[in-house]
Order: structure tokens, then C-alpha cells, then sequence
């Protein structure tokens, strides 16, 4: 949406911040590394799109997760955060986690309903698919970033082949959407969630954004495209 183009690159670069989150390069690491790729990548057209792609993805320059978790509109927390607020109880009771989790998972609830609503408007499966297919620049991807993250190549290998499993590549349901969450949640935190009661909270949480989605989307995508207009 804010490139007006897609490509194998952009398809990367967009999920690359969550793949490289590890125990030493965290989260806000992760989510802001668009910009150094941008630094290192810029000239290149294809390696310059990834660089955008993790950009639209981050948090620092402000792509869709700032406005998402950080802050969004007059509201505390993101659009996110502040739709999960009142699916807070019900998520710690259906993924059996303690109260002080339930808002963050919350809002992957909220993320998981408006990826129920993104889905319905066509099939991103075969481009992420594709984009994992493309040996020659997951090589490059593999070659460049343990000099940035400090990640081992070996760990950054396995997760860019083990990505696709992760998360949902086919036409999402509800439930095959509760199906991998609960298999993140295990791997994270060695929780099992209640899989049908999470399915019910994200078919709930997709009517809740309902009204709202399309103008949060496009404010972000004019906040996002300003954000790389302007980068150096």
C-alpha cells in the first residue's frame, strides 16, 4: 500500500523485523533496523526495497507497529493496544497466561482480527511463498545480517526457512489463526492456550475494528510514506 508496487524484497523486508528478533537483539532492536539497512542498501534497488519493506514493518522510523503497539491517534498505547482493552480478561482466561500479560496479548488478538479482514480483500500466502522461494536473496539476507544484529548465520538460517510455519500463509480462518498462535505462544512462553476460545476472540475482535480499520490504515499510510519520503 505505501509502495504502490510489491516485490520479493518488500515481502522480506516487511516480516524481517519479527524474524530476527533473537535473546541477544531484541525487539526495539529488531524494529528499528530499517533505517541502517536503508544507510547500507539504499543504491540498490532490489536490497533498497527491503530496506523499505522493514521500514513499513517498524517502530523507529514510525512504519505500521508504532502506530499499531506505540502510540496512535490521542489514544494511550496503538490502535492495537487500545481495540484489545476490552478483550483483556478474556485473553488471560483463554491463553492461560497472568493478568500482567493480558493486554500485549490482547492486542495480538486485535492484529490477528484485522489480518482475518486484510485477508478477505486477497490472497497474501503465494507472495510470501514466493518471497521465501527466492533463494539468491535470502543468501544475501543471510550473508548481511549477522554483521548487523550479531546473530549467528547457522540461527538466522533456521529461522528464514522455518519462518513460513510460524505464520498463517493460506486463506486464515479464526481457528487456523488460534492454531499458530498457539504454537508461538509455546515457543515463547511454554503456554498452551485454549485454541477454540482464541478463535472465538479473534472472529469477535475482526467485528471490533470493523468500523475503524480502513481510516487507520489510511492515516498510517500517509504517516509512513511521509517517514520514508524524508529519510537520509
Amino acid at each position: 500500500m505505501v509502495l504502490n508496487r510489491a516485490s520479493d524484497a518488500i515481502t522480506l523486508g516487511s516480516l524481517l523485523p519479527d524474524m530476527i528478533i533473537s535473546s541477544n537483539f531484541n525487539h526495539t532492536q529488531a524494529h528499528s533496523i530499517g533505517h541502517e539497512l536503508w544507510q547500507i542498501l539504499g543504491k540498490d534497488s532490489e536490497m533498497a526495497d527491503l530496506a523499505l519493506g522493514a521500514i513499513s514493518h517498524g517502530i523507529a522510523p514510525r512504519g505500521l507497529d508504532y502506530f499499531g503497539d506505540e502510540k496512535y491517534s490521542e489514544f494511550e498505547r496503538g490502535y492495537c493496544f487500545e481495540k484489545g482493552r476490552l478483550l483483556v480478561d478474556a485473553t488471560v482466561e483463554a491463553c492461560n497466561i497472568p493478568p500482567q500479560m493480558g493486554w500485549w496479548k490482547a492486542h495480538n488478538i486485535i492484529e490477528m482480527g484485522i489480518e482475518l479482514r486484510v485477508s478477505a480483500r486477497g490472497s497474501y500466502g503465494n507472495t510470501i511463498r514466493q518471497a521465501f522461494n527466492n533463494e539468491d536473496l535470502i543468501t544475501q539476507l543471510s550473508e548481511l545480517l549477522p554483521g548487523l544484529t550479531g546473530i549467528s548465520e547457522h540461527y538466522l538460517k533456521s529461522r528464514l526457512s522455518g519462518f513460513t510455519g510460524y505464520i498463517e500463509i493460506s486463506k486464515p480462518t479464526p481457528l487456523s489463526l488460534a492454531e499458530k498462535y498457539n504454537y508461538q505462544m509455546f515457543i515463547r512462553h511454554k503456554v498452551n492456550i485454549d485454541i477454540p476460545k482464541v478463535a472465538r476472540l479473534i472472529a469477535l475482535a475482526a467485528g471490533y475494528i470493523e468500523n475503524d480499520i480502513d481510516d487507520f490504515f489510511r492515516v498510517v499510510r500517509q504517516q509512513v510514506y511521509n517517514e520514508m519520503k524524508n529519510l537520509d
